[in-house]
């Protein structure tokens, strides 16, 4: 053990004690303290889990955490012990990773668009690895951090750039500058980025990102550098029910690497997996505080209209989403009603709101729930990614607690 990790930080439960039985004693006391902020319960084994199969799949890569997909201590104190390291957006991710005592040899600066004073903190800090894109962000690079170790972002020029996940990234067309650029101003390049996201799950899309790679790697030598590195970006999914599994993606990532880095050539590989680690290990629960029945129209038998209100719709003013768009999030998985049994059928289709309530606030519709009460609670699985408000003025209401366990089979 390195210290990062102590069985203070997380409840040590026996195995096969679920998260469920977790979630119902917490939510039966928080139910007699009529307690009603919202909370995160996290399976931390299913994190340690996750980790040796990534190890197992992709054996040439390291894993570089992502903290912008979840910043949570525990998930942060656990990867650190499990040898990991942390991509980093900002100086507050670079501050909390080296809070809890990460070496800065294990962190990358991975935004390719960094304000100077997070330049300027990361060199006072001793955090080399940054990632550029363009000339501008080379420029502050090399006159505030000049002991930075760069590595140039790319996107497959096959992929189309105006995808979400290649927002960031120069064409193959433009490194030879790049590169003619960094040298000029002393900025050691050592390596290539790239990210994919979804794409990545494409088997095509990652030979041609890596092929891409491979060619700028050669471009640099002619150029007199010395590249060692490749970060190969995101993407892996965090359940089991995508098109592709872990084991199947891997399996093209390493024969990828295997046709255009082979071992032998001396470049190391790194990862970014954000989902991968932490969404099935997350499950949230909220409380419903409120409830608004909406008048809805229906067809009458004589072919008009006639009002009619349709059962109560979820108005939760407890829900810490970040985003607006329902279809990212997942659906309710179970509903918890205290000192009551679940009531009878039908169940009704229902709206969740945010806490403020507005258009761009709604969480999901047309769910299918029972006849809730203010005070019942929802319970939502798969929330470890990109679930946690970063501020309470986000949606108003205290940064909700996560409880962390883990199996002592895992510990």
């Amino acid at each position: 053990m390195n210290g990062y990790l102590t069985e203070s930080n997380f409840l040590m439960v026996e195995e096969g004690f679920t998260t469920r039985d977790l979630l119902e004693n917490l939510l039966g006391k928080l139910c007699r303290e009529s307690e009603q902020q919202a909370f995160f319960v996290a399976d931390l084994g299913d994190v340690v889990k996750k980790h040796l199969r990534f190890l197992k799949a992709l054996p040439r890569v390291k894993p570089y955490f992502p903290v912008k997909c979840n910043g949570s201590e525990g998930v942060i104190r656990l990867l650190a012990e499990l040898g990991a390291g942390f991509a980093c957006a900002n100086k507050a991710e670079l501050t909390r990773v080296q809070g809890i005592g990460v070496p800065a040899e294990r962190i990358f600066f991975s935004s390719p668009c960094k304000q100077v004073t997070h330049i300027r903190y990361a060199a006072t800090h001793g955090v080399r690895l940054m990632a550029f894109d363009n000339e501008v962000e080379l420029s502050k690079v090399a006159r505030s951090h000049p002991r930075a170790r760069m590595l140039l972002g790319i996107t497959a020029d096959s992929i189309p750039s105006a995808h979400p996940s290649m927002a960031f990234g120069t064409t193959l067309k433009s490194c030879r500058n790049l590169l003619e650029t960094a040298k000029e101003q002393a900025v050691e390049v050592v390596g290539i980025s790239f990210h994919l996201g979804s794409r990545g799950l494409e088997p095509q899309a990652f030979c041609q990102a890596m092929a891409t790679a491979q060619q700028v790697f050669d471009l640099a030598t002619e150029l007199g550098y010395h590249m060692h590195l490749l970060d190969i970006g995101g993407g892996f999914p965090g359940t089991e029910d995508t098109r592709a599994p872990l084991e199947e993606i891997s399996a093209g990532i390493n024969s990828a690497l295997d046709l255009y880095f082979p071992e032998g050539r001396g470049v190391e590989v790194m990862a970014r997996p954000g989902r991968y680690y932490v969404t099935s290990a997350f499950t949230l629960a909220v409380s419903i505080t409120a409830l608004e029945e909406v008048p809805v129209e229906q067809p009458a038998s004589d072919g008009g209209c006639e009002g009619r209100t349709c059962p109560p719709c979820g108005l939760s003013l407890g829900v810490p989403f970040l985003g607006s768009r329902a279809s990212t999030h997942p659906c309710v998985c179970s509903v918890f009603f205290p000192q009551r049994s679940c009531p009878e059928q039908p169940w009704h289709s229902s709206s969740l709101w945010g806490p403020l309530g507005q258009s761009q606030d709604l969480i999901a519709d047309g769910l299918e729930l029972p006849q809730l009460q203010v005070g019942d609670w929802l319970l939502f699985g798969n929330m470890g990614a990109y679930s946690m408000p970063r501020s309470p003025l986000l949606w108003g209401g205290p940064q909700p607690r996560v409880s962390c366990a883990m199996s002592r089979t895992a510990w």
